[in-house]
């Protein structure tokens, strides 16, 4: 039986090849380069195939990404409203839970991977993208810094309704990052269901709290 990932070399140079003896249009490119990155998946364990699978919106970013150019404004209203409409509020009507807890979800990157047992629980990972605590000091640049987050935006005490604007905003960009940038590269984790509503609390809790070290 041949592997997925041995068939990725072949498709490759049959791309290169059809190329440059057909002059293919850039469509015919992105549906072979397609067929190469199935070809270089398989289901194992957690993880399935269908992961490579793009919703509509996801769809539309990738198309303008390789175009090389923005979404139009409509196209853009369009996506931030249809996800502003899937953000789930705290059933409780509270938005923060414990810090230290949130920070234990921020360092992990375990769950729903090909090595994970069912049973593990899904981290966060932000600091793959993210300086957060300042203790830190292995992190990623990908996105801004949040260390500060709460105190740099005035929030002295999350739960008065002048950090309610804030408060909200976090929470949405949490749950569907979409909603405030279309084609945004955060996991949207409340949508997507990569951390349940109790872990959200917590991570905003290290943002916000401002007995959280992010505020220190």
């Amino acid at each position: 039986m041949i592997k997925p990932l041995m068939l990725a070399a072949p498709i490759a140079a049959a791309i290169v090849l059809a190329g440059c003896s057909t002059g293919m249009s850039s469509a015919d490119y992105d549906k072979l380069a397609a067929e190469v990155t199935k070809a270089s998946f398989q289901d194992k364990n957690l993880v399935k195939v269908d992961r490579l699978i793009q919703d509509e919106n996801m769809a539309l970013c990738s198309a303008a990404e390789v175009a090389g150019k923005p979404l139009d404004e409509k196209t853009t209203k369009a996506i931030e409203d249809a996800a502003m409409k899937t953000i789930k509020w705290p059933a409780d009507g509270k938005f923060l839970g414990d810090w230290k807890k949130g920070e234990a979800v921020a360092q992990s990157g375990r769950g729903s991977t090909w090595s994970d047992d069912a049973k593990v629980v899904n981290g966060g990972n932000c600091y793959n993208c993210h300086q957060i605590d300042k203790k830190e000091i292995s992190y990623g640049t990908i996105g801004p810094s949040l260390y500060n987050y709460g105190k740099l935006r005035g929030v002295s005490d999350p739960t008065a309704e002048a950090s309610k604007a804030i408060v909200e905003y976090t929470w949405g960009k949490l749950w569907n990052s979409q909603a405030y940038n279309a084609c945004s590269h955060m996991p949207r984790a409340g949508h997507k269901g990569i951390l349940s509503e109790a872990q959200l609390k917590d991570i905003m809790a290290l943002l916000l709290d401002p007995k959280s070290p992010v505020n220190e």
